[in-house]
């Protein structure tokens, strides 16, 4: 019975925090100006998908491992099974999206706000829990999961007050490839790509020399030409730090949902009758919902803006350490470690949607464009110089 009791508080407190904090991730992009951007519409999108895995499934899987019987009939186990498959795959799906998204940022920047519309976001997130319904309530609702072609917990040889996720090998095989492994490997390449590129970038930036707008700033401002370090070293790794905090989403994912689908594709190649009884089931499985409590804490563990919008919500303060900044004696390296500290918006690259979120990293650019900068690439005595006008106000080096 102790241990029963603690392991309902454990699983209520599982559940409690998975919705709080995925409703706080909501409630965060709705009242933040500075978040609402079309790559935080798929981390909506993912918060919601864990949103609903605790509000519609974790209940029910806290009394399955609670409690010996189903008490709720057959059709609503199949409705909650099939619940739990959807969420997962959207989970997946999204995951897969965001990838998609970042490497276009980091690899097409140019080209990423005319590729990256609002209407193309909303039919990808369509298409996604469109796939989700279908590869989840069809099956099971057909019978396509089963060993003898029926319903599942339904008909004279199901069990009294149990609720059973049969499993066959066909449906295994062709949900495991089809909605977790594919997937993981197209993204697991796609982020060993993004982070190549962007840690090419970042080094290349780093270590390049002071830039001046002209050679007349070179020679009576030298101030604006460090300012102007500063500011394109934060342009550069705003991707490089966004791409950092969702590789750290997709991480925790992989580490909870991995050991599922392993022992998910074992026990349905070997078509046991009733996963849900091998004892390591529950453990993986409790271990997949876990990574929806997860996401909330990572977003406010890596990225400031979301730590602000919680810490506006709650009405809560979070202590700044600030000493270490006294002690720098350059303004361009305090802003650069700046940036390399505090993983920066999500929404790097969107025009118009989300100008008021970049404005503060583009500062230095207006007050070298009202100085008078020319806002063509020129070259004087063999001074590089920059074009502070083009491409969406980020700097393009010569």
């Amino acid at each position: 019975m102790l241990s029963k009791v603690m392991l309902g508080v454990i699983l209520s407190l599982l559940i409690l925090l998975t919705v709080g904090g995925n409703v706080l991730v909501c409630l965060a992009v709705c009242a933040s100006r500075r978040l609402r951007c079309l790559t935080n519409c798929f981390i909506v999108s993912l918060a919601v998908t864990d949103l609903l895995l605790g509000l519609l499934v974790l209940p029910f899987s806290a009394l399955l491992q609670l409690g010996d019987e189903w008490p709720f009939g057959p059709v609503f186990c199949n409705f909650y099974i099939s619940m739990d498959v959807m969420l997962c795959t959207a989970s997946i799906l999204t995951l897969l999206a965001i990838s998609v998204d970042r490497y276009l940022a980091v690899t097409m920047p140019l080209r990423y706000a005319s590729l990256v519309l609002p209407w193309r976001v909303a039919v990808v997130l369509l298409s996604v829990w469109t796939v989700s319904v279908a590869v989840s309530f069809l099956p099971i609702q057909m019978g396509w999961n089963t060993v003898n072609g029926t319903v599942q917990n339904h008909g004279p040889w199901a069990s009294e007050r149990r609720c059973r996720f049969e499993l066959n090998r066909p449906y295994v095989l062709t949900d495991s490839l089809l909605t977790f492994y594919l997937p993981l490997l197209a993204m697991c390449w796609t982020y060993l790509q993004i982070l190549r590129i962007a840690r090419a970038q970042a080094k290349r930036i780093i270590s390049a020399r002071p830039i001046c707008i002209t050679s007349y700033n070179c020679r009576n401002s030298p101030s604006t030409s460090t300012t102007l370090v500063s500011g394109v070293t934060a342009v550069a790794l705003r991707d490089h730090k966004a791409t950092l905090t969702l590789a750290a989403v997709i991480g925790a994912f992989v580490v909870c949902w991995l050991p599922y689908f392993i022992l998910f594709t074992v026990l349905g190649l070997k078509e046991h009758p009733d996963p849900g009884i091998v004892p390591e089931f529950p453990i993986v499985l409790w271990l997949g919902y876990a990574n929806s409590a997860l996401n909330p804490l990572i977003y406010g563990a890596l990225n400031k803006d979301f730590r602000s919008a919680y810490a506006h919500l709650l009405k809560c303060r979070f202590p700044t350490y600030n000493g270490w900044r006294s002690q720098q004696s350059s303004p361009t390296f305090t802003a650069a470690r700046k940036q390399l500290t505090e993983v920066t918006l999500l929404c790097g690259h969107t025009s118009a949607s989300c100008t008021e979120a970049i404005t503060s990293q583009n500062v230095m650019l207006q007050d070298v464009s009202s100085r008078g900068a020319a806002p063509t690439t020129q070259s004087t005595n063999g001074t590089a110089t920059t074009d502070v006008s083009g491409n969406q106000g980020e700097p393009v080096l010569c």
